[in-house]
């Protein structure tokens, strides 16, 4: 395999190391250029912060008087008026009259982590408040996203006389209605994007509508929620509400359910939301929530947790059950006072996880299959739609994002059931709006129903017109997909040698974190280190160990790497010595503390010398 790096024209910016193509065909290029390099020696010279340090939070765009800030985000600092929410005072009086009155309030969530976690927060509230609110999470194959009329009849039956929707209901219009014609007031607290037609309700809290100006539509749904309750708790103070006898909550103390709920539904970490994430992983690390607590446990998470822990293993466990298990076990769990009836439900989750896995394999392997016949060696088309029956509607979403990893485009997976409608969900690439695009094709007649974000969207069709959707899809983002893949690249933070990467040196660049979306993890490249070992682990990774020059070992890993084009470079490049980039994380063990580096990309070394920037 050739990897060979050589050098760009000199009309071009320099690559990275001179790494023009690597083996996942990307050009490697410095995220700083001269202005921010010279930020970062500032930043260096003013704080006396280490160098690399201060390369990554130049890299962020952060001005040099907003450095301390940056390091240590505080929720009092960043959050902003609840009142700037279109119609929150409405939302906010309505629900304290509900608490001063004791009314029977009922929420009605989504079944991913963002909708158990704001419908948990609402619900500890409601409870604190001396309510006890009706929950409803929809099944996801039986009621699909949303208020349906079925459930509003249920919950209006049962006494409800305000509801609540979180992390849904803007496009719910005709349930909404129903629960009005039934006579409940209703409050939206949700974030997805707008129809051109909102919902007739007494308030709707979405700072994604367009009469919105208060700048926080990149708040997850649980975000908007805790926003929410800082106004309620604003005006039950106002009423006299708060005693002695009923103290008013302190809502840091579930500062839990807003981190896993931003960090799940990959809410942009930056602003307001990095201080939520920030402050809810020193909140678990407390282990001082039961229901967090045994998800922690039962995922064996080693240590204090980190954004990605949040993402990739506390998440998919809450998610598990509204994927292929009972919606409502999220909610539950978020809320269960009992130790014991905790873990017996994060073992339930843990369960469903696992046989949510062996699924999503299967249907992934014949999405790909069905992909690669449509992109081809040429590498064709803008937009993957893949389709078929047999995929359980809820790992759609799961192989959609594998799909979109895979191709770099906007991909879709679709489970067509057996009375001919599809469900499905695609996933996006940065650049291309998504949600935008299937609410066109709702409005052209080609969906039943479909709506999301830029980055993720859902979609209700008929099979019979599954292939007039791919054309439209296809011609509608054509041009916008051809700008966001115009140049493929890797954008480096910086570069060190295996003898300098320490846990010390980890530890350091975490103080820019948490990362995720918006914020994203540094990533650090080992030039002209050599691959003295690589093994599969998992059937699907690659365990590695990279010596430098002066013989210092660092140990890694290529996640999903196997059969992939970075597997096959590791592989075929055994004993040689390579440009590696990746990230980095501290792996834990009976104790022991060592660095684990996250390799995504390799590539040959130019035969000239190579320097450290």
């Amino acid at each position: 395999m050739t990897l060979l790096a050589t050098a760009l024209p000199s009309e071009t910016p320099k690559a990275f190391l001179g790494v023009v193509k690597s083996a996942t065909g990307k050009l490697w290029r410095d995220r700083l250029d001269a202005r921010g390099a010279a930020l970062a020696l500032a930043m260096v010279q003013r704080y006396q912060l280490p160098e690399m340090l201060a390369r990554v939070i130049a890299g962020r765009g952060i001005d040099i008087d907003a450095v301390d800030d940056f390091l240590d985000p505080t929720i009092r600092r960043l959050l902003p008026d609840p009142s700037t929410v279109t119609q929150m005072e409405v939302a906010a009086a309505r629900i304290a009259h509900a608490a001063a009155r004791g009314e029977k309030v009922a929420i009605f969530g989504d079944y991913d982590v963002d909708g158990a976690t704001s419908a948990a927060l609402l619900a500890w509230h409601l409870r604190h408040c001396g309510l006890d609110p009706l929950i409803h999470i929809p099944d996801r194959i039986f009621e699909g996203y949303g208020p349906n009329v079925e459930a509003i009849r249920s919950l209006a039956s049962r006494g409800a006389n305000l509801l609540v929707t979180v992390d849904c209901g803007t496009t719910s219009l005709e349930p909404l209605a129903e629960a009005k014609k039934l006579g409940m007031d209703v409050v939206v607290i949700d974030h997805h994007q707008c129809g051109d037609q909102l919902p007739v309700v007494d308030a709707l809290v979405n700072p994604n509508r367009p009469d919105d100006l208060s700048g926080l539509g990149h708040l997850a749904a649980v975000g908007l929620v805790f926003v929410t309750l800082v106004a309620v708790n604003r005006e039950l103070r106002s009423r006299g509400f708060w005693t002695a006898e009923r103290p008013e909550p302190n809502l840091l103390d579930m500062l839990h359910h807003v981190a896993l709920g931003t960090v799940a539904d990959v809410a942009p970490l930056f602003g307001l939301n990095r201080a939520f994430v920030a402050k809810g992983l020193i909140a678990m690390r407390r282990r001082d929530h039961i229901g967090h607590t045994a998800l922690m446990d039962v995922s064996r998470l080693n240590g204090p947790p980190d954004a990605w822990h949040l993402g990739f293993m506390l998440g998919p466990r809450i998610n598990a059950g509204g994927r292929i298990g009972r919606a409502d076990l999220g909610v539950r769990l978020l809320l269960e006072g009992d130790v014991s009836e905790a873990a017996r439900i994060a073992a339930e989750l843990d369960r469903l996880n696992t046989e949510r896995r062996v699924i999503e394999q299967a249907a992934e392997a014949q999405a790909e299959a069905e992909a690669l016949a449509s992109v081809g060696f040429e590498d064709r088309g803008a937009v993957i739609v893949t389709a078929s029956e047999g995929w359980h509607p809820g790992v759609v979403g799961l192989v959609a994002s594998r799909l979109k990893e895979k191709f770099s485009r906007p991909s879709f997976a679709i489970a067509l059931e057996p009375g001919g409608t599809g469900t499905g969900s695609g996933r996006s690439i940065p650049g291309v709006d998504l949600g935008k695009a299937v609410r066109q094709a709702v409005t052209d007649g080609l969906l039943i129903k479909g709506g999301g974000h830029a980055m993720a969207a859902g979609v209700t069709l008929k099979k019979e017109r599954l292939a007039e959707f791919r054309a439209y899809i296809e011609s509608l983002l054509a041009d916008d997909v051809a700008k966001a893949r115009h140049v493929d690249e890797l954008v480096i933070d910086g570069a060190a040698s295996a003898r300098a990467i320490t846990t010390e040196f980890v530890s350091t660049l975490n103080r820019a974190g948490p990362f995720g979306t918006g914020n994203p993890e540094p990533i650090i490249a080992l030039p002209s280190h050599e691959l003295v070992y690589a093994d599969e682990v998992g059937g699907a990774h690659l365990r590695l160990r990279f010596r430098s020059g002066d013989g210092a070992i660092l140990n890694g890993i290529a996640f999903r790497s196997v059969g992939q084009k970075l597997g096959r470079a590791l592989t075929d490049n055994r004993g040689q010595v390579l440009h590696v980039a990746g990230s980095l994380s501290i792996d834990r063990w009976q104790g022991a503390e060592r660095v684990q580096f996250r390799v995504c990309d390799v590539a040959v070394p130019d035969p000239g010398p190579t320097h450290i920037r």
